[in-house]
C-alpha cells in the first residue's frame, strides 16, 4: 500500500497550538527541539500530511465525516508531567502522569455539509514523559514527539487498542505515518528517525 496520497486533495488545517511554559522550555537544551515545540507550522505540516494520507486512502480506518471535510480544526498542546497528570485525573480518573491524552469530538451521528469545518478534538503531550521514553527507546525526542502526536491523532479519528492485535495495527500504522514525514525529522535532528522500535 502506498501511503502517500495519490491525489492531493486540498485540506485547510486550523491548529490551535499551545506551546510549553517558559519553565518547561528552559529544561530543553537542544535549539531544534525548542523550535519544534514553539512553531505551529512544523506541526501543521506534519498533521496535514498525515490527515491527507488517512483521508485519501479508503483502506485506512477513517470517519466518513473526515473524508468529506475540506477544513479541519484541532488542538495540540505540549506540557509537563504535572499538568498532564491533573488532566488525566480529571478526565480519566487516573491520578498519574501519562505520555499523551486525546480528547476526540467527532460524533458519527453528525452529518457535515460539504465545505464545512470539522473539529477533531485535542491532543496533549507531556514533554518530560516523551523525553524519558525517547531515551528508553533509543531514538531522538523529535521521533517520540511524532510518535505520541500520531497516536493521539489516531485516537481522535476513532482508533483504539483494546487488544494486542489492535495495538500492533495501530503502532504499525503510526510508524508508517512517521516515515512519511522523515524529511521533516531529518531537518531537525539526525540519528534513528526511521528505525522506530516501539
Amino acid at each position: 500500500m502506498d501511503l502517500l496520497p495519490n491525489k492531493q486533495l486540498s485540506l485547510d488545517l486550523d491548529l490551535a497550538f499551545n506551546i510549553p511554559s517558559k519553565e518547561v522550555l528552559e529544561t530543553i537544551a537542544d535549539p531544534s527541539i525548542k523550535y519544534i515545540l514553539t512553531k505551529s507550522q512544523v506541526w501543521e505540516d506534519i498533521l496535514k500530511t498525515w490527515l491527507l494520507i488517512i483521508k485519501n486512502d479508503l483502506n485506512i480506518h477513517c470517519p466518513s465525516i473526515l473524508r468529506k471535510a475540506s477544513s479541519i480544526t484541532m488542538g495540540l498542546q505540549f506540557t509537563d508531567d504535572s499538568t498532564i497528570q491533573k488532566m488525566n485525573s480529571t478526565w480519566r480518573e487516573k491520578n498519574q502522569a501519562t505520555d499523551v491524552l486525546s480528547f476526540p469530538i467527532i460524533d458519527s451521528n453528525i452529518s457535515l455539509p460539504e465545505d464545512e469545518c470539522l473539529e477533531l478534538g485535542d491532543i496533549v503531550v507531556s514533554i518530560f514523559t516523551a523525553r524519558r521514553q525517547a531515551k528508553e527507546m533509543n531514538h531522538e525526542l523529535v521521533v517520540e514527539l511524532q510518535w505520541l502526536v500520531s497516536h493521539g491523532l489516531l485516537h481522535l479519528l476513532g482508533w483504539d487498542h483494546p487488544n494486542s492485535k489492535a495495538l500492533e495495527e495501530m503502532l504499525t500504522f503510526q510508524k508508517q505515518l512517521i516515515n512519511t514525514t522523515s524529511k521533516i525529522n531529518n531537518s531537525f535532528s539526525t540519528g534513528n528517525q526511521l528505525s522506530i522500535n516501539k
